[in-house]
């Protein structure tokens, strides 16, 4: 909205501008402040409302897990679907500094608004249906895996072939993205399609798997699986007060980080890593997510006054799921979202040995959050642990860009 504003006053009314504003790191600073502002300033008044209409939250029952029932039952009743405030306050930022003429834009927009209903919609069976667990496991990841199904189509099914022509910081056009992979013998362009094929790890600088011809199928089904899986690991990981939104808010800075540096030419040639055109709008986005789970926690540290719920949860972890598709970063987040794979990791682990062990647990309980309240550790040491060991993730992430 920023930029058809701008190019109003300078097309029409003939005025100068400051150019600063056009660029991405002045509005990825502005949407992190906007939507950090945003979500301290109307959670009061959110929160009320909240308390208003009896969205609280729901404890799992003595009969389940009774140690956990007993340490969370003075949570229940304490507002939920706080992530409608966190995802609110993210779609203003998009509107206000990002470019609403970049694919990339659209592609985190539908992300929010159809990942954040889906988790709505859970939230509120469980609300408004006593003893409901909401939508079936079935029923989310139907959902989860269409919605990746028609990314990873559009990304792996060239559209249109992309120019030749590299610019800084152009926006891109809504069927293609130009896209440079850097080397000694100069740059070359890759497609959509080739640099949705490709799969990078960190501290290497080239490709370690290329899926061309049949093998793309691989790709279709490893973008499924970043998706859904970074989707359902947040949600796994909200469990406790501030645990989820403190880890957002490292995982989004180092996502960010890449976003910004993979925008920049100069910088993506001096650091080795792929500079794609227009993913300053990634970064935008992911500072904005970074911003609102900052002011979240405000609110959601402990003892908390709301919870995000799967509102929020869902949609968040499914927008660092697309992003790193989107930056070919995947390895990225698993790295600096290690605490996200922990969590779910732990879930399917004991899910496969109850099964097929003879009901047989690794963990006292999962996930792996609850199974150290088990051991007796304060709700608060496992929060701060695990951000500690998250903040060491991330700084390794991070570092990945000087070691390859």
């Amino acid at each position: 909205m920023l930029l058809i504003i701008l190019d109003f006053f300078v097309s029409f009314l003939h005025m100068k501008m400051p150019l600063a504003f056009t660029y991405f790191s002045t509005r990825m600073i502005l949407a992190a402040v906007t939507s950090l502002l945003l979500t301290i300033f109307l959670g009061p008044w959110f929160i009320k409302k909240l308390y208003e209409l009896k969205i609280g939250q729901t404890i799992r029952s003595l009969e389940e897990v009774p140690l956990l029932a007993e340490l969370h039952g003075k949570k229940k009743d304490t507002p939920t679907m706080g992530g409608i405030l966190i995802l609110s306050s993210m779609v203003i930022s998009l509107f206000l500094w990002m470019n609403l003429a970049n694919a990339f834009t659209w592609i985190l927009l539908l992300t929010t608004l159809v990942l954040g209903w889906l988790g709505a919609q859970d939230d509120y069976l469980k609300l408004r249906y006593k003893n409901s667990k909401g939508l079936s496991a079935k029923k989310k990841m139907l959902i989860q895996v269409v919605f990746s199904s028609c990314l990873a189509l559009y990304l792996l099914t060239p559209l249109s072939q992309v120019s030749s022509k590299v610019n800084i910081e152009p926006p891109i056009a809504k069927e293609q993205v130009s896209m440079m992979e850097s080397g000694k013998k100069g740059t070359k362009t890759l497609s959509l399609s080739e640099y949705s094929s490709q799969f990078y790890l960190p501290f290497f600088k080239d490709p370690v798997f290329v899926f061309d011809g049949f093998f793309k199928i691989i790709s279709f089904l490893f973008i499924l699986l970043v998706v859904t899986g970074s989707s359902n690991a947040v949600n796994l990981t909200d469990g406790l007060d501030g645990l989820a939104a403190g880890c957002l808010v490292m995982v989004s800075l180092v996502l960010g980080l890449f976003a910004f540096l993979s925008n920049h030419i100069e910088l993506a040639r001096y650091l080795n890593i792929l500079y794609i055109e227009g993913s300053g709008e990634i970064g935008i986005y992911l500072m904005a997510l970074a911003g609102a789970s900052l002011g979240f926690l405000w609110y959601n540290g402990y003892p908390a006054q709301v919870f995000m719920g799967d509102t929020g949860s869902l949609a968040l972890g499914g927008i660092l799921g697309v992003s790193a598709v989107l930056l070919r970063r995947e390895a990225i987040l698993a790295l600096a979202g290690a605490i996200f794979v922990a969590e779910a990791l732990s879930v399917i682990l004991q899910v496969l040995s109850y099964r097929y062990r003879n009901r047989k647990r690794i963990f006292l309980c999962s996930p792996l959050h609850h199974h150290f309240e088990y051991k007796g550790w304060p709700e608060t040491k496992v929060v701060i642990r695990f951000w500690i060991i998250g903040l060491l993730f991330a700084i390794i992430a991070v570092s990945s860009l000087k070691f390859q």
